[in-house]
Order: structure tokens, then C-alpha cells, then sequence
């Protein structure tokens, strides 16, 4: 099993957008199958990230497929017009 962790930073002055990007994550859980378990959740304290998503998958192929998925890449792109900065760790489990 495979976690994938990612927290991004967002540009100020981008709520609405980032609300959409967080709700469209949210929105994959169930619709792509390689997706087992995602949890997307703000951060309420004062740390450098502001949103983090935690989810599980079967293997590394599985996270790869979850990453192509024309789904995945739409809500992506909208992030990529947001976020100041990524962080991401997989690892086994």
C-alpha cells in the first residue's frame, strides 16, 4: 500500500478558487478507481501550508494511474494556477 501525502501553499487573494480546488478533490474519492482513500483538509493553525491531502492507494502503478487520470489532471491544473509552493512524500505502509 501506497500513502500519498501532498500541502500546498496558495497565492493570497485566491479563495474562491482554491474552495473549487478542494471540493474537486473531494469530488474523485469514489469516481477514480485506484483511489482508495483521500481525506483533503485546510490547516487551522499558523505552519507554512495551507491544505493537505492524505490518500491511499494499491501500489505505486495505482498512484500513477490516479496522477493521468483526465479527472485527476483537471482539478491539478487548477491548483498549478494557485499554489506558491508543493510538498509530497509517498511511501509504503
Amino acid at each position: 500500500m501506497i500513502r500519498h501525502i501532498v500541502m500546498w501553499k496558495f497565492r493570497p487573494g485566491t479563495e474562491a478558487e482554491q474552495a473549487n480546488f478542494l471540493n474537486g478533490l473531494r469530488s474523485l474519492q469514489g469516481v477514480i478507481p485506484q483511489l482508495l482513500r483521500s481525506e483533503v483538509a485546510v490547516n487551522v493553525g499558523d505552519s507554512s501550508y495551507d491544505a493537505v491531502l492524505v490518500s491511499e492507494f494499491e501500489s505505486l502503478e495505482a498512484l500513477e494511474a490516479y496522477k493521468n487520470d483526465p479527472r485527476h489532471k483537471e482539478v491539478s491544473a487548477l491548483c498549478k494556477s494557485i499554489r506558491e509552493d508543493r510538498a509530497a512524500v509517498d511511501y509504503e505502509f
